[in-house]
């Protein structure tokens, strides 16, 4: 089939939960020998390479502002899919959603299916009238594609709650990581084997960085005679989402402490590393789709403390690596519950990650699983084209 995939900023991913998302379904279809077109806009991935891995780039213009980048983009990729009759037109996200409905309207033989990946308006970086539009995203894929996907179960409720829609539950997916031995690329940034926690993350307020930073800054001041705290290390592994005043604010509040790290957005064999190294991963979301994020520090065997979100807990079910949401004084006491651990305790959690990854989440369980529902939709699509004809030869 000629599927499209729309609404992700491009391929290769560089960073961004939907990027990795449909950069790693991408190359996964082509081998199942499918032929993938990946809108991309040209200030994310840099390049005018128009092929990444047997799957077509294709770069079209944006209007690169925070509020219009996503949406002047989609249209674009909307016509253009449309002129190029694709089997499939994948939109990925509720913003770009909005736009499903043109090729519902002018291209009656693709399948369109949205996926929702994430309750987008509450995130705080968004002003009153985005947050509508986004509202009205989700309205809008929940109504307008052939069938949505919902990437969590959390997800899944909540559209069938609010919107009345029954959706496809498929996850996000991961690949399970080789072990990295190397760590050069670490050391750069001053980092040692399993002598620093991790966040890996955008830097925008609904993620939580400021109460992770607080959290550590406090231990670090009241448990300073502690040997392991003395040279415990926080690595924050990520960049800017039109967030610039946040950030600022983040590397203020980190200024009590000189073994804070931020190393902006990281990929390749750096990320590998500051994953396969991390004492542990921490993840203090106020909201998540299903972070892919935590799904990798999981494949990649980490210890995984993560705030007590549905999406979350979902992935993770022991309370001892599971903190409240935006508290400052429980995150704090679950780092150095976690701290004080035997070795035992800490690796068995780390093998549980890892098995249930291996059991739930390898994208080689789930590809097949959105490949069933193209062709099974597409033949639904065909099969009632087929009845309309019939029909309308009779009446004639």
């Amino acid at each position: 089939m000629k599927i499209a995939m729309i609404g992700q900023k491009g391929m290769p991913a560089i960073h961004g939960g939907v990027e990795k998302h449909v950069h790693d379904l991408s190359t996964r279809l082509v081998e199942f020998g499918h032929e993938i077109t990946v809108y991309s806009r040209k200030w994310y991935t840099q390049s005018e390479d128009t092929k990444f891995k047997g799957v077509n780039i294709k770069h079209l213009p944006s209007i690169h502002t925070k509020h219009l980048d996503a949406i002047t983009h989609t249209f674009l990729a909307t016509l253009h899919a449309i002129k190029n009759k694709y089997d499939v037109i994948h939109y990925h996200g509720v913003g770009p959603a909005l736009l499903a409905w043109l090729p519902r309207l002018f291209a009656h033989r693709s399948l369109v299916i949205v996926t929702f990946h994430s309750i987008d308006r509450y995130h705080q970086k968004w002003n009153f009238f985005a947050k509508a539009i986004l509202h009205l995203g989700e309205w809008a894929a929940c109504r307008f594609p052939h069938q949505t996907i919902t990437v969590s179960q959390s997800l899944k409720k909540y559209c069938l709650n609010k919107y009345l829609k029954e959706t496809n539950y498929i996850p996000n997916g991961v690949n399970l990581p080789s072990q990295i031995e190397a760590d050069n690329k670490i050391k750069e940034f001053g980092l040692n084997k399993n002598q620093y926690l991790v966040m890996i993350s955008r830097l925008v307020p609904h993620k939580g960085a400021h109460v992770l930073i607080q959290a550590f800054t406090n231990i670090k001041k009241q448990s300073a005679d502690n040997e392991q705290i003395k040279n415990l290390k926080l690595a924050i592994v990520g960049g800017s989402a039109y967030t610039n005043n946040y950030i600022k604010a983040l590397h203020k509040l980190a200024g009590q402490t000189n073994d804070i790290i931020f190393t902006d957005f990281q990929s390749g064999e750096t990320l590998k590393q500051l994953y396969s190294h991390a004492l542990a991963m921490i993840h203090p979301s106020f909201n998540e789709g299903l972070s892919i994020a935590v799904l990798e520090a999981m494949a990649y065997s980490r210890p995984t403390l993560v705030s007590n979100i549905a999406e979350h807990r979902e992935l993770i079910s022991n309370n001892k690596f599971i903190f409240r949401k935006n508290d400052v004084q429980d995150l704090e006491k679950k780092i150095l519950n976690f701290l004080e651990m035997p070795d035992r305790e800490k690796k068995n959690a780390a093998q549980q990650n890892k098995q249930t990854i291996k059991q739930f989440y390898l994208w080689e369980k789930i590809v097949p699983q959105i490949e069933e529902i193209y062709q099974d939709k597409k033949e639904e699509i065909y099969q009632d084209k087929k009845t309309e004809k019939i029909i309308a030869t009779k009446i004639a």
